[in-house]
C-alpha cells in the first residue's frame, strides 16, 4: 500500500538522507522546503545520470509522463539506487481549467499534492508580482515623461495565473490623463511569462539579474530597442524574486525526494523546470529523473536545443510514455470507445510512437518506451506495442505506476538502468546556432513534425530581418505549437503527412536568450473549458479540499 499524506516522512529528513545539510534548508512548514544554493556546493558525489521522460502526442485519454517519471524514480529506489525528481510546478491555469492537478497519480503521486497544486511556496505568484511590476513601471515611465519608449512600440504585457480568454487583448489607461497613457495591450498566462522562463533557465542570483535587465520592453520613435534594465526597476523584481529562484523539495508517496520548481508551459514556452532544480537533483542522486512538457516533438527538442544549450546539461537516457488508451485514439477510435479491446487500433496509432522514435534519434541517446498501464489494457494489446519496440530494438516495458507505484516500475527502471551503462554520448542539439532562424524553424519542422516544409508569413519574416539586424540572429528558437498534434492543426491525430507548417508572429525573448515563433492558432493566455475543473473543486468542512485529482 502506498504511503498517505500523514505518513509522510518531515522533509527535514529527506534532506537529510539526500546529504543537505540543515543549514541550507528552509522549511515551509514540515511537508516542503526551499534549498539554498550554497549546497550545490556541498555535494560530495559525482553528478548523477540524468534521465529525460517525454510522452507521445497528447490526447484526451491521457498519457501521464509526471506518474511514470515519479514511478520511475520510485522504482529506481525500489532497485537499491540513489533517484530523485526534477519536475515542474503545477500553473493554476489548468488546473481550474481542463486538468486538474498536475502531481502524478494513485501510487505514484507527490505530496503535499493539494499544497503544490494551489499556491505551493509562492514561486507562481512572485513571477507574476514581478512581471506585472516591469508592466507598471513602463506605463509610470509613459506616464510621468516624455519617455525614451513609443507607446505603440511596447511589447511587454501583463500576467496571470488563471486561464482567462477575455483578458488576451486589452484597453489599458482610459479614463482620462490620470490614468495613465491609453493603449493596447494584453494579459498572458504566467506559465508564458518571460520572467518564468529567465527564472527556469537561471543558473545563478547574478544571471537572472543580468536575464532580467536584458529584456527587451520595445523600442524608441526610432526603432532602437528598449530594454527593462533601462526602467530602474530590474533591482526590485531581483528582490521579488529572491526566494522563488530557491529550488523546491518534496517527497512522493513512497519518500522518493523531488525538486519541483518552475513551470513554463510547452506549447507557448520551452517546458522544463528549472535548470538550477535539475543540478540539484543531480548533485545528491545518482539518477534525476526530469520531464519535459506534452510530447517530445516539444518539451523534448526544447529540453535538449533550449535548457541542456543553457545549463550544461547532457542526459543519459530518454523516456518515452505511451498508453493502449492514447494510441488507439491514435489509431481512430473515439474517447467513449477506447474501453473495448482494438489491437489493431493500437497497431494504426503506433504510426506517433513511430514518429517520436524516429525524432529521438537525431539526438543520440539511448531511448526507452514505457507503457503507462490501465486496468482495461488487455495483453494482445500490450503485446503490439511490445513486438513493434523490438522490430525497432528499442527497449520497453509495461509499468503499473498508477496501481503499484515503485513496484509497478522496477522492470521499467531495470531497462532505464541498463541503458544508461554504456559511456555517455557528447551533447548533440538538433541545429547549430550559427544558422539563421529560418534554417533554424525549418530543420524542426521537418524533423521533430515531419511537415514538409514551412511557410513564414510575410509579419514574422519581417520580424525576423529585424531580429538579425538587432543583434538577436542568433539565438535558439522556441517554437509555440499546438500540443494536440504533430502538425500545427489540432484536429490532426496520429502522424499527419503533407502538412506546410506556417509561422504566424515573432517574438524576442531576449532575457531568457531565445525567440518565440508562433504557429497555427496558438495563444499566449488559455481560456477556460465548457466545464472548467474549477467547478467541482471545494473545501469541506474539516478544510479539506476536495476535487483536485
Amino acid at each position: 500500500m502506498a504511503n498517505t499524506q500523514a505518513e509522510l516522512r518531515p522533509i527535514a529528513d529527506v534532506a537529510r538522507d539526500l546529504g543537505i545539510a540543515k543549514e541550507h534548508l528552509e522549511p515551509y512548514g514540515s511537508d516542503k522546503a526551499k534549498i539554498q544554493l550554497e549546497a550545490l556546493a556541498t555535494a560530495e558525489r559525482p553528478p548523477g545520470k540524468l534521465i529525460l521522460v517525454s510522452a507521445i502526442t497528447p490526447t484526451p485519454a491521457g498519457e501521464g509522463k509526471t506518474t511514470v517519471s515519479i514511478g520511475l524514480a520510485q522504482g529506481l529506489r525500489k532497485l537499491g539506487r540513489r533517484s530523485a525528481l526534477a519536475l515542474r510546478q503545477p500553473s493554476m491555469g489548468p488546473v481550474f481549467g481542463r486538468k486538474g492537478g498536475a502531481t502524478g497519480g494513485g501510487a505514484s503521486r507527490l505530496e503535499p499534492s493539494n499544497k503544490i497544486n494551489l499556491q505551493f511556496t509562492g514561486d507562481f505568484h512572485a513571477i507574476t508580482a514581478a512581471h506585472n511590476l516591469l508592466a507598471a513601471a513602463i506605463d509610470n515611465r509613459l506616464h510621468f515623461e516624455d519617455s525614451i519608449l513609443d507607446p505603440r512600440s511596447v511589447l511587454w504585457k501583463r500576467a496571470l495565473d488563471v486561464n482567462d480568454r477575455s483578458l488576451r487583448r486589452v484597453i489599458i489607461g482610459l479614463g482620462g490623463s490620470g490614468n495613465g497613457v491609453p493603449r493596447e495591450s494584453g494579459f498572458d498566462i504566467t506559465a508564458a511569462s518571460e520572467i518564468m522562463a529567465i527564472l527556469c533557465l537561471a543558473d545563478s542570483p547574478a544571471d537572472l539579474r543580468a536575464r532580467l535587465n536584458r529584456i527587451l520592453i520595445g523600442y524608441t520613435t526610432e526603432g532602437r530597442p528598449v530594454l527593462a534594465g533601462e526602467m530602474g526597476v530590474t533591482g526590485s523584481l531581483a528582490a521579488i524574486l529572491n526566494e522563488a529562484i530557491l529550488p523546491n523539495l518534496v517527497q512522493s508517496r513512497e519518500g522518493t525526494p523531488a525538486f519541483v520548481h518552475g513551470g513554463p508551459f510547452a506549447n507557448i514556452a520551452h517546458g522544463c523546470n528549472s535548470i538550477l532544480a535539475t543540478r540539484m537533483a543531480l548533485a545528491f542522486a545518482d539518477y534525476a529523473v526530469t520531464e519535459a512538457g506534452f510530447a517530445f516533438d516539444l518539451g523534448g527538442e526544447k529540453f535538449f536545443d533550449l535548457k541542456c544549450r543553457a545549463g550544461g546539461l547532457n542526459p543519459s537516457a530518454i523516456v518515452i510514455v505511451a498508453t493502449i488508451r492514447a494510441l488507439k485514439m491514435h489509431g481512430g477510435l473515439a474517447l467513449d470507445a477506447l474501453t473495448t479491446p482494438d489491437p489493431s487500433a493500437v497497431e494504426r496509432g503506433l504510426e506517433n510512437l513511430a514518429a517520436h522514435l524516429d525524432s529521438a534519434v537525431h539526438f543520440g541517446k539511448p531511448t526507452v518506451v514505457a507503457i503507462n498501464q490501465f486496468a482495461a489494457d488487455t495483453p494482445d494489446e500490450l503485446e503490439v506495442v511490445h513486438s513493434y519496440c523490438r522490430s525497432r530494438q528499442v527497449a520497453s516495458s509495461t509499468a503499473n505506476v498508477f496501481g503499484a507505484g515503485g513496484d509497478g516500475a522496477k522492470d521499467l527502471a531495470r531497462i532505464v538502468v541498463e541503458a544508461t551503462k554504456a559511456p555517455p554520448t557528447p551533447y548533440q542539439p538538433l541545429y547549430p546556432l550559427e544558422w539563421s532562424a529560418e534554417q533554424k524553424i525549418e530543420r524542426i519542422a521537418k524533423v521533430m513534425y515531419g511537415a514538409d516544409g514551412v511557410n513564414i508569413l510575410p509579419g514574422a519574416a519581417a520580424k525576423f530581418r529585424k531580429a538579425r539586424k538587432l543583434g538577436y540572429g542568433s539565438l535558439p528558437l522556441c517554437m509555440a505549437k499546438t500540443q494536440d498534434s504533430l502538425s500545427d492543426n489540432p484536429k490532426l491525430r496520429g502522424r499527419p503527412k503533407g502538412f506546410t507548417l506556417t509561422v504566424r508572429d515573432v517574438e524576442i525573448a531576449a532575457g531568457a536568450g531565445f525567440l518565440v515563433a508562433l504557429t497555427g492558432d496558438i495563444v499566449r493566455m488559455p481560456g477556460l473549458p465548457e466545464r472548467p475543473a474549477a467547478e467541482r473543486i471545494d473545501v469541506d468542512s474539516a478544510s479539506q479540499i476536495t476535487g483536485l485529482s
